[in-house]
């Protein structure tokens, strides 16, 4: 069986065709780094590191290159540096390597190329000035933008009409913009503001041509894969294709767009207002990184994800059981699992084929799982306290004072502590073990 992936585009699922197997390419929309990662984000940096291990195991992994981008211009880039009174380098350094340990955590591998947004600007201008001189943008009051009319079939990627763009659209209305839909492709940067100098003044990029420059560096005019979370389908994706085609006079950007759902918290919309906005670092001080990526396979990529505290404890007792009897094995698919992961990354299925299996672990191995299932928590607690205390608990019991027998259990439940009371078969005395209590 061949790798089969939804794609966006024609709204079906087919057969991959890379347009050369010696160098499948594939883009993946990074973050925006100027706080901390959440959950949310968490979800195309696990399902697009997935298949970029399928995309090594089926072509090899010579023959994969993967980018993922880091936008580090943005207006709320330079909003929070001014907020904490910072350079928006120092920011942008800080909150990268913050995302960085984060989703190293949760088992995924580098990608082969990520490029920053601010090394590329000379390539954004030099895309902006051929879709000037190809007449698909123009200038107007220090701005370029692009001139949605002018190119046939935009909205192929959305299957939305101009009207209902524009009905559903935050469209930023100004005077200068021959056409409603017309979108930033550079814009005029004042002194506090970052800026680079260029035909039309000093200023900075839109956030739509960032991703067609850095794209056309490291894979070409056009390449195989482009992915990211659904809602980057309009405007961003739109309009990368948009940029991208008129630009460089290709049929097609990418071949296939792939999007991942999106992602709810107990039930709800995850908001700050809310108080559900949860972050990967917060998750990590709670729960291994691995029972964090195994929670999110859980659900088919293309679906919407309930984030819950039970489907948490699912997953860390699914690892628990399939890693009891060690990490250290080679990573191969088993035959049941690839086939499962060949249909579109058919995760859910994929799982419950390894519940079939007698060890999962070379097909946990071989999707990014190495067993590493140690409690966050267990290093915030003082160890020897804990077994003092309960060396101390155990006294009181021989010495039949229940008080301060109870006194102490209660102690380290409040601790975070959960017992467990067992006799001795041989020597008939009490034993007692622990584990951080979640």
């Amino acid at each position: 069986m061949s790798l089969t992936l939804y794609n966006t585009l024609t709204r079906r699922k087919e057969a991959f065709d890379p347009i050369d197997p010696a160098h499948v390419r594939m883009y993946v929309c990074g973050p925006t780094v100027y706080d901390f990662a959440h959950i949310g984000n968490a979800r195309p940096v696990i399902v697009f590191d997935l298949l970029y291990r399928m995309l090594r195991h089926e072509y090899g992994a010579e023959h994969v290159t993967y980018v993922r981008n880091i936008t580090d211009v943005d207006d709320k880039i330079s909003a929070r540096a001014a907020e904490e009174g910072i350079s928006i380098r120092k920011l942008t350094e800080r909150t990268t390597a913050q995302f960085h340990a984060d989703i190293a955590a949760l088992g995924v591998l580098p990608p082969s190329h990520e490029p920053r947004a601010t090394e590329h600007i000379a390539g954004m201008i030099d895309i902006i000035s051929t879709l000037i001189e190809r007449g698909h943008a123009y200038a107007a009051e220090g701005h370029v933008l692009f001139h949605v009319p002018s190119m046939k079939g935009y909205g192929k990627l959305s299957g939305r009409s101009l009207d209902e763009m524009v009905a559903g659209a935050r469209v930023e209305v100004a005077p200068y913009k021959k056409d409603a839909m017309d979108f930033v492709l550079w814009k005029p940067s004042p002194a506090d503001l970052p800026g680079w100098e260029s035909p039309w003044g000093r200023g900075r990029p839109g956030w739509h041509i960032e991703c067609s420059a850095m794209s056309a560096a490291h894979l070409g005019e056009r390449f195989d894969i482009h992915g990211g979370g659904i809602d980057l389908i309009f405007p961003h994706h739109e309009n990368e294709i948009a940029q991208s085609r008129c630009a460089f006079g290709t049929d097609v950007m990418a071949t296939v767009w792939m999007h991942n759902g999106f992602l709810q918290v107990e039930g709800q919309k995850m908001s700050k207002s809310l108080g559900n906005f949860i972050t990967i670092h917060e998750l990590l001080a709670d729960w291994p990184g691995e029972v964090l990526r195994l929670n999110m396979l859980r659900t088919h990529y293309r679906q919407p994800i309930d984030w819950t505290l039970k489907g948490l404890e699912e997953s860390a007792k699914m690892l628990g059981g399939w890693f009891a009897g060690g990490p250290d094995v080679a990573a191969e698919f088993a035959p049941d699992v690839l086939a499962a992961l060949r249909d579109d990354l058919n995760t859910p299925q994929a799982i419950a084929e390894m519940h079939q299996l007698a060890d999962a672990r070379s097909s946990l191995a071989a999707m990014g799982f190495k067993g590493d299932l140690t409690d966050p928590r267990a290093s915030k607690v003082d160890r020897a306290q804990v077994e003092t205390m309960i060396g101390q608990r155990i006294a009181a019991r021989d010495a039949r004072n229940w008080a301060e027998s109870d006194r102490i259990r209660d102690a380290l439940v409040a601790m975070g502590i959960q017992l467990k009371d067992s006799k001795d078969p041989r020597t008939g005395e009490l034993v007692t073990t622990w584990e951080v209590k979640r």
